[in-house]
């Protein structure tokens, strides 16, 4: 029975929003490479076996879609420019975009690095209403980042997500709550975050292909159907009940943990024997805020109570938990651990949650990657939270993209996408390394306009690689490197 599940008291004005980056990753390649505007543009790994991490919308036009393997990409858009990505522009992008929401309201809800929930009760429309409020939003965004950006407004999380994605590309949708039901209801339960495809061959075989059939629907069947949690959970969705406030967060910079020891260690055998307990439970809590980092820092405090940090930054973000405790270590051999040592502390910095996009599929995966597929389970507890990491991504091969991303230019790093400058052409990106030991690189920058390609020797032309440039032009501070440990 129906009556079983209690309507949640909703609130009557579509006041919460939901923005979403269009093609983020791409989006970024092609607002900072004016030669690959309006051109399909795949972002990720680069080998036989690499992933896509995101595909431009001329891309997705030939059917790419991203978390599918590069060699498939590649075949069904074998015009595409490929690059690796650089999450240092696509963090300074992101928190023009963040900002945009931050200049409006304090409740704002990241769900990843190109998206967010904002809570907007407290504003008062103008003569527009809500759709002249999303319309601000949006051009706000635009305005800051310079990238394309949807926004869904609606009186829940549920809906706002949904009018966002059907705002796509580029627009602005704001389902009234008058309005909902001709919104939600000829949808396709595929739609819905929590149905996946058991999920919805199950729903298939009792007849429910969309929102009004599975409104359709009695409590008891779907519970029968789908199990007790999902079962209710989509019962509630059909109905369009979510009444889940918008979390206000602020973006984590750290996670991490130390260990004082009851006596000192001495020497570093002793020393380095705890760094994996450490690293242990920093790693939990890593997991907790992002789950993926890009810097290690080792802190060590001395019997003396003098205090040294130093750190190692990895090419690109890892969950990979050896990664970062062989980094740990690795930080601390740059540590002088002649004195007896009384404190030791593991922490994670760079924080995020898209952990090695670039990263290789494991062998036999080709081909079997899928980016529309939302994962079964239980939609009572956390059914429209999107993704944060491509479906179909395994992890079980680290490979970073490059091995350097700052110093002069090696016939071995030139990874298509990276960042470089010439003392002659000035900044450009490198699109391939040739078999005969050259660089191809297009020297360009959004304020440059398209810039023609150049080969160059690495081993006579001093090119060097570089930060990449946020928003407004200037180089992103680079993480902090492997220090020097006389410093």
């Amino acid at each position: 029975m129906s009556s079983e599940v209690r309507a949640p008291r909703m609130r009557d004005e579509p006041s919460i929003a939901h923005l979403d980056a269009d093609a983020f990753f791409a989006s970024v390649e092609q607002a900072q490479r004016p030669s690959l505007r309006g051109r399909p543009v795949l972002v990720g790994g680069t080998g036989p076996r690499g992933v896509v991490a995101a595909a431009s919308y001329e891309a997705r036009s030939a059917g790419v879609r991203s978390a599918m393997s590069m060699a498939t990409a590649r075949r069904l858009c074998p015009q595409a420019t490929v690059v690796v990505p650089r999450f240092d522009a696509y963090s300074a992008f992101s928190a023009r975009i963040m900002a945009a929401l931050r200049e409006v309201t304090d409740a704002v809800e990241p769900l990843s690095i190109d998206e967010a929930f904002a809570d907007l009760r407290a504003l008062t429309p103008g003569p527009d209403g809500w759709p002249g409020v999303a319309r601000a939003l949006r051009e706000r965004a635009v305005d800051l980042a310079g990238v394309p950006v949807s926004v869904g407004m609606g009186r829940s999380k549920l809906v706002a997500k949904l009018a966002s994605a059907a705002a796509k590309p580029a627009g602005v949708v704001v389902v009234d709550p008058a309005e909902e039901d001709a919104f939600l209801l000829p949808m396709r339960v595929r739609s819905l975050w929590g149905v996946g495809p058991v999920s919805a061959e199950r729903l298939e075989r009792i007849g429910v292909r969309t929102v009004a059939d599975l409104r359709a629907q009695p409590l008891d069947t779907l519970t029968m159907v789908l199990g007790e949690a999902a079962g209710t959970g989509l019962f509630r969705v059909a109905r369009g009940w979510d009444d889940r406030p918008v979390a206000e967060t602020r973006e984590r910079k750290s996670a991490g943990a130390e260990h004082t020891f009851e006596s000192d260690l001495h020497g570093r055998a002793q020393v380095a024997a705890q760094v994996p307990a450490v690293a242990e439970q920093a790693l939990a809590r890593l997991e907790r805020h992002g789950g993926a980092a890009r810097t290690v820092t080792v802190k060590v405090r001395f019997a003396g109570f003098s205090t040294v940090s130093r750190s190692v930054t990895l090419p690109s973000p890892t969950a990979d938990a050896a990664a970062l405790v062989e980094a740990a270590g690795r930080a601390l051999d740059l540590v002088d651990l002649t004195e007896p040592v009384r404190l030791l502390g593991v922490s994670f910095h760079g924080l995020s949650e898209h952990a090695q996009l670039m990263l290789d599929l494991p062998a036999g995966a080709l081909g079997a990657g899928r980016a529309d597929a939302a994962p079964d389970g239980p939609a009572a507890d956390a059914p429209w939270t999107a993704p944060t990491t491509p479906d179909g991504e395994d992890t079980a091969e680290v490979r970073p993209v490059a091995r350097r991303r700052r110093g002069r230019l090696r016939h071995d790093d030139a990874v298509p996408g990276l960042d470089v400058t010439h003392p002659e052409h000035g900044r450009g990106w490198v699109v391939r390394a040739r078999d005969d030991g050259r660089v191809a690189i297009r020297f360009e920058t959004a304020a440059t306009g398209p810039g023609r390609q150049v080969v160059v020797d690495p081993e006579v032309d001093h090119v060097e690689l570089v930060g990449a440039l946020g928003p407004d032009g200037t180089e992103v501070a680079p993480p902090v490197e492997d220090a020097d440990p006389s410093a």
